[in-house]
C-alpha cells in the first residue's frame, strides 16, 4: 500500500542520479531553441552524418520490410559479424553464440551487470569514470569501489592500486580505454598487468571499447580481453555509436563466456525483448561493407586536427592544466583553480558559463573529479574556437 509520498518510487530509483551529460545537453538545447547563441562543448557523439552506405542499408531493410521483431540475442548474420570482429581485430576468438547484440553499448553493460553482480557484490571503478557506470552498479544492486587516479597521476590507475582496491566481496571491476572523460588511453603493458590482477583474484573485467577507432599519437588500442588468463572473465563491451556516428540507432554489442552472454540474453529478452531490427541491418553495413573504414579514417583525421586545435588553444588561457588526450573526443580541464566563493565547484562553474558565457560544459563532479569540467571537441573548428575564447573570458572574470 502507497501511504505516503516518499512510498511513491522504489529505493533503486531514488538511489540513483541523473545522467550529468544528458542533462547538461537537454539545458543547451533548451537555450537553443529559445535563439540564445549557445555553444555545446557537452555533446558525447560525433557531429558527423552517418556514413550513407549505412543509411542506405537501413533504406534497404524498410523496404524488405525487416520491421518485425528478431532473435532476441541479435540478428544471427550480425553476430557472426561481430564474433568476426572481435576476432580478427581485436584478438578474442569468438564464436556466434558468445555474442550479444543489445540496444546501445550502455544496454550491453547494464545486461552484462545484471548478470553477473548479486546484492552487496563490489565492483571496482577506476576514477574519473563515465558517469553512468557507478549508478548501473548500484542499479543492479551492487556497490561502486571508486579507484582515484586524478590529474597528478595522468588519470591512470595504476595495478597497485586494482590490487589493493579488491576484496573478498569484488565481483567484477570496469575499464574504460580510450577513456572517457580524460581520453586515457592504457598501453599493452599496462593492460597485461591489469589482466594479471584480474586473473589472480578471479573477478570479471567488463571492458567499455566504445572509443576504440578514435585515438591519437600512436596510441594503439588494446582490448584487455586478447590476453589469454582472462579468456572465462572478460566481458568486452563495444557498439557502433562513436565509430561509426551512429548514436540514435542504438546498436551495441559485446562478446563474453558463453554462460554469462546467454543470461545476459535472457535478461534482455524479458526487458527489451530485441535490438531494433533495422539498426541491426544498418550495424551489419557498418561491420562488413569495407567501403565504410574510409568514412571512419576521415572522422579519425578531423577529430585529430580538433584535438591539437583545442589543445593550442586551450594552452594559452593563463591558469588551466589538462592532460593531451591519446583517444576519444574529450579535454577534462582542470579548473579548481578559478573556484571562489560564488563559484565553488565544478558544477557552479559549469552554470556559470553556461549562463554568463553561453558554453556549455559538464561538471567533473559528474565522473567522479570535482577538479574539472569536460569539454568535448565534437563539433566544427569554428564553434571550438569561439567556445574557448568564451571559456577563457568567464575564467578571466572569476579571477578580477
Amino acid at each position: 500500500m502507497i501511504r505516503t509520498a516518499q512510498h511513491r518510487l522504489a529505493q533503486r530509483a531514488t538511489s540513483i542520479n541523473e545522467a550529468v551529460t544528458l542533462a547538461i545537453a537537454a539545458e543547451a538545447k533548451r537555450m537553443q531553441a529559445a535563439g540564445i547563441p549557445v555553444i555545446s562543448l557537452s555533446t558525447g557523439e560525433p557531429d558527423f552524418p552517418t556514413p550513407q552506405i549505412i543509411k542506405e542499408a537501413a533504406f534497404d531493410a524498410i523496404n524488405s520490410n525487416f520491421t518485425k521483431y528478431t532473435q532476441a540475442e541479435g540478428i544471427p548474420e550480425l553476430r557472426k559479424a561481430v564474433a568476426e570482429k572481435f576476432t580478427a581485430e581485436n584478438g578474442i576468438p569468438t564464436e556466434a553464440q558468445q555474442v550479444l547484440i543489445s540496444c546501445g553499448g550502455k544496454h550491453c553493460l547494464f545486461n552484462a551487470l545484471a548478470a553477473i553482480v548479486n546484492q552487496g557484490d563490489e565492483v571496482v571503478i577506476p576514477s574519473p569514470y563515465w558517469t553512468s557506470y557507478p549508478e548501473m552498479v548500484k542499479l543492479v544492486g551492487g556497490t561502486p569501489v571508486l579507484v582515484e587516479a586524478g590529474y597528478e597521476s595522468g588519470y591512470r590507475m595504476t595495478p597497485d592500486q586494482l590490487r589493493q582496491a579488491i576484496t573478498p566481496r569484488t565481483r567484477a571491476m570496469i575499464i574504460n580505454s580510450p577513456t572517457n572523460p580524460t581520453g586515457v588511453v592504457y598501453s599493452r603493458q599496462e593492460m597485461e598487468a591489469f589482466a594479471e590482477v584480474i586473473a589472480k583474484a578471479g573477478i570479471y573485467v567488463l571492458s567499455d571499447e566504445l572509443y576504440e577507432k578514435i585515438t591519437y599519437d600512436g596510441n594503439q588500442h588494446v582490448s584487455i580481453g586478447s590476453f589469454p588468463q582472462l579468456r572465462n572473465l572478460a566481458l568486452t563491451i563495444n557498439g557502433v555509436s562513436k565509430a561509426f556516428s551512429m548514436t540514435g540507432w542504438r546498436i551495441g554489442y559485446m562478446c563474453g563466456p558463453s554462460d554469462v552472454i546467454a543470461a545476459a540474453g535472457k535478461i534482455q529478452g524479458q526487458s527489451a525483448s530485441n535490438p531494433v531490427s533495422v539498426s541491426q541491418k544498418a550495424a551489419l553495413a557498418a561491420l562488413t561493407i569495407p567501403e565504410v573504414a574510409d568514412d571512419v579514417k576521415k572522422m579519425g583525421e578531423a577529430f585529430l586536427r580538433r584535438r591539437d586545435l583545442i589543445v593550442e588553444l586551450l594552452q594559452a588561457i593563463p591558469g588551466v592544466r589538462f592532460h593531451i588526450p591519446g583517444g576519444a573526443f574529450y579535454i577534462f580541464l582542470n579548473v579548481a583553480q578559478f573556484y571562489n566563493e560564488q563559484i565553488p565547484d565544478s558544477a557552479a562553474l559549469a552554470g556559470y558559463l553556461l549562463r554568463e558565457h553561453l558554453v556549455a560544459t559538464v561538471p567533473g563532479s559528474g565522473f567522479g573529479d570535482d577538479h574539472a569540467i569536460r569539454l568535448s571537441y565534437a563539433c566544427a573548428e569554428a564553434d571550438i574556437r569561439e567556445a574557448v575564447k568564451r571559456i577563457g573570458e568567464g575564467l578571466a572574470s572569476l579571477q578580477r
